[in-house]
């Protein structure tokens, strides 16, 4: 057993110090997990965008801001939204903020898209990722151009 010097002993210690890697590594979740629940804290619930919306072709997109394939769609879901800007909306509902819609729109899987025709009727569901053909292809088969 070695017992530390006069030196040693005057020199402050760390929590690294003390417990090692293991100290750092648990030191270093607790910030993310803090900066994480900090960030999430911030966020405003609000209320979901209405889907879908009445008198136009609706594009329901249910995900979640830390899903990839959802997080992929979000560039298509963008262009998507200025394309068909006033013809068709394009909508996406974050089911971690909203948990509640999960029953009411029979989600089982993200990310869902549901299409509505301008009466509010479903007309497909898609689950997982889809391309930004394939949706452009359903739209025009419900009639935006």
């Amino acid at each position: 057993m070695r017992f530390p010097s006069q030196r040693e002993r005057a020199q402050p210690q760390t929590i690294a110090d003390e417990f090692g890697a293991w100290g750092l590594r648990f030191g270093l979740v607790v910030m993310l997990i803090s900066i994480a629940f900090a960030a999430w804290a911030e966020e405003t619930s609000g209320d979901p965008p209405k889907a879908p919306v009445p008198g136009m072709v609706t594009v329901a997109s249910f995900g979640a801001r830390n899903c990839i394939p959802c997080r992929m769609m979000i560039p298509i879901r963008e262009e998507l939204q200025l394309e068909y800007e006033g013809r068709a909306a394009i909508v996406f509902i974050d089911l971690h903020r909203h948990f509640e819609l999960i029953d009411h729109y029979a989600i089982q899987v993200i990310p869902t898209l549901i299409f509505f025709d301008q009466d509010g009727n479903e007309t497909k569901r898609h689950i997982g990722f889809m391309d930004k053909k394939s949706i452009k292809a359903e739209m025009a088969r419900l009639g935006v151009e």
